[in-house]
């Protein structure tokens, strides 16, 4: 064996755990941030659809609930349009007033189940 081989694997192994080691501190953020993108959205899709059917105040609360802030709200026409916040994520969603419940709703009632026979 030759003079002043003896260790040189050590250094190696620790630089490589070193790397493997910011590699994996890098996706989990990547990953975080990718969750808190995709609460955010959830969130935005929610506030806009509460928002469509009760206005503001509904937009506000389901954001809440879904743990965001309500930035912006805007009624242009039969469309609303919510920004919100989550975090460091923020997202945009649109829904629309139609004035319409589901299909055989009468009377702020659903229909009865029809069982088949």
């Amino acid at each position: 064996m030759p003079i002043g081989d003896e260790g040189q694997a050590t250094p190696l192994v620790a630089m490589i755990v070193f790397v493997a080691g910011l590699v994996a501190l890098g996706l989990a953020r990547l990953g975080g941030d990718a969750v808190d993108q995709a609460r955010a959205s959830t969130a935005a899709d929610a506030a806009a659809l509460a928002g469509a059917a009760e206005g503001r105040t509904g937009a506000n609360q389901l954001a809440v609930r879904n743990g965001a802030e309500l930035v912006s709200f805007r009624q242009l026409g039969s469309d609303v349009i919510v920004v919100v916040r989550l975090g460091d994520a923020s997202a945009r969603a649109r829904a629309r007033v139609t004035g319409q419940g589901p299909p055989g709703r009468q009377e702020n009632n659903w229909p009865s189940p029809t069982l088949p026979p």
